[in-house]
């Protein structure tokens, strides 16, 4: 079954680009084939002009079901890919404390994922895809299991924490509210096989930084424009 069809488009380094569409129109697949996890059976992906041929330390995902190892503590979960990476015990603690404290966890070292709630564990998951400091980070829908409160929150702390870090974001959701809140870049999908559809570029701007940017009058208009968009994609 094809899940892409004629795929084109770039990241800048340093932006945050959202990849919109309906369940099954291959935005997943297309992380995978970022990843490395997976071959594309034409073409490919390249990360600063090399295609992407097999998993790299520089490129790190987060998952929606957290993936988190339940018998390991925070602190050991967030220091897990540098020991994968052979890094000393210290260097390692020292870094996973470093991020643990940037996710808002600092005081939850010693605790073990069944013990934190949902929002926390994916605090956890971004800490643990930040402590290899990533050329590029793939986000498969991290916010969708999450409560409207909690995810609204999540939201705001990651751009925060984006803002500081500037890695490169892949970003899949199926929230177009998500998409525009977060996104320097919005790559909207056809229904299967996933085409590009639209590319809309920073449909905010620097707006989204300010205050909530849900109350920004071109929020509203991207929204239903969006919102349109894909209604019309799904009929056809």
């Amino acid at each position: 079954m094809l899940a892409l069809d004629a795929i084109s488009f770039d990241v800048q380094r340093g932006h945050l680009a959202s990849l919109l569409g309906a369940s099954g129109c291959g935005k997943t697949t297309l992380l995978r084939i970022a990843a490395g996890l997976i071959h594309a059976d034409g073409g490919g992906i390249s990360i600063d002009a090399a295609r992407v041929q097999a998993p790299r330390n520089d490129v790190c995902m987060v998952f929606q079901n957290f993936g988190l190892l339940p018998w390991r503590s925070v602190l050991d979960n967030v220091a897990f890919p540098l020991e994968l990476d052979g890094v000393a015990a210290a260097e390692r603690y020292a870094a996973a404390r470093h991020y643990i404290e940037i996710v808002g966890l600092a005081g939850f070292e010693s605790q073990y994922p069944h013990e934190l709630s949902g929002g926390m564990q994916q605090r956890v998951g971004i800490a643990r895809a930040l402590v290899r400091k990533p050329k590029v980070l793939l986000m498969d829908e991290p916010f969708a299991a999450l409560d409207a409160q909690t995810r609204e929150t999540l939201q705001e702390d990651f751009l925060r924490i984006w803002q500081e870090f500037k890695t490169t974001v892949l970003f899949v959701t199926h929230s177009i509210d998500e998409a525009l809140v977060l996104s320097d870049r919005v790559v909207v999908f056809t229904p299967r096989p996933g085409r590009v559809h639209r590319i809309i570029d920073a449909p905010l701007g620097a707006n989204r930084f300010d205050g909530d940017p849900r109350a920004l009058p071109e929020f509203g208009r991207w929204r239903h424009e969006i919102r349109d968009m894909l209604r019309h994609e799904a009929l056809q």
